[in-house]
């Protein structure tokens, strides 16, 4: 070998080790194993809190009654208040359907709790995706909905509708089983007047979502006014929601 054959085999094995490879143009990079993805845009980011699955199944104290257990729809009616209801209901859950209903016996002050589940609509936005709602003494709404990872609202779920907004966001996605735990305190008259108005605390999945806030008759209740004994009326917004597990023990 010469010393030109020699010199060019070096240059060239230099010039091949000092090259790095170009990207291929248009090639995404590869993700970072352990890398978290991007949110969906248009998503609002809220971490929802702690929810627990330790208020499902409740029992009904002592005192407490069964509004709704495995014996089906016996204690409620539609709104005429004297129709029986006709809700699908089937191993315990009855599915709204047929218009609201409401419960044949009314209630002042009480602890209330319920367990639903919205259904799962991808397509549909806001108010649309798994609507219902449960009217305390049949004029307070507390709105039933899918908010899962939601910032809370006055029209989400666990609000009092069009007032009190969640504290945090309490919710579960769509398809699971939630509870709401309710203490409720009538508002007080004298003389015609309302010198106090209705209380509430909610229980979200075992998350205090609204600690004993002051409200007022949402429209789409009952005819009734504020200070009255009243229903437990569950709303039909045209999406199936279930309900299991109803009972109220009366504080008064």
């Amino acid at each position: 070998m010469n010393q030109a054959s020699l010199f060019l085999i070096v240059f060239l094995g230099t010039a091949t080790l000092g090259l790095a490879a170009e990207p291929t143009a248009g090639a995404a990079a590869e993700p970072t194993a352990g890398a978290a993805a991007e949110p969906t845009a248009g998503v609002a980011a809220e971490p929802p809190a702690e929810a627990a699955d330790s208020t499902l199944g409740a029992q009904p104290p002592e005192g407490a009654i069964v509004l709704l257990g495995s014996s089906g729809l016996g204690e409620w009616v539609e709104r005429d208040g004297t129709t029986p209801a006709r809700w699908p209901f089937a191993d315990g859950v009855a599915t709204v359907g047929r218009g609201d209903i409401l419960t044949k016996r009314t209630f002042g002050d009480f602890q209330l709790h319920v367990e639903f589940n919205v259904p799962y609509k991808p397509q549909a936005r806001g108010q649309a995706r798994g609507n219902s709602g449960i009217y305390l003494a049949g004029i307070y709404e507390l709105q039933v909905l899918d908010s899962y990872g939601l910032t809370p609202q006055s029209n989400d779920c666990g609000a009092i509708y069009g007032q009190v907004a969640p504290s945090v966001n309490a919710c579960k996605p769509p398809l699971q089983w939630q509870t709401f735990d309710v203490t409720f305190r009538k508002a007080q008259v004298e003389d015609g007047r309302v010198v106090r108005k209705a209380r509430v605390t909610v229980v979200h999945n075992g998350v205090k979502t609204i600690d004993d806030a002051e409200i007022d008759p949402t429209p789409g209740g009952v005819d009734l006014p504020a200070g009255s004994n009243g229903p437990i009326l569950l709303q039909d917004h045209g999406n199936p929601v279930e309900y299991r597990n109803i009972w109220i023990r009366p504080l008064d």
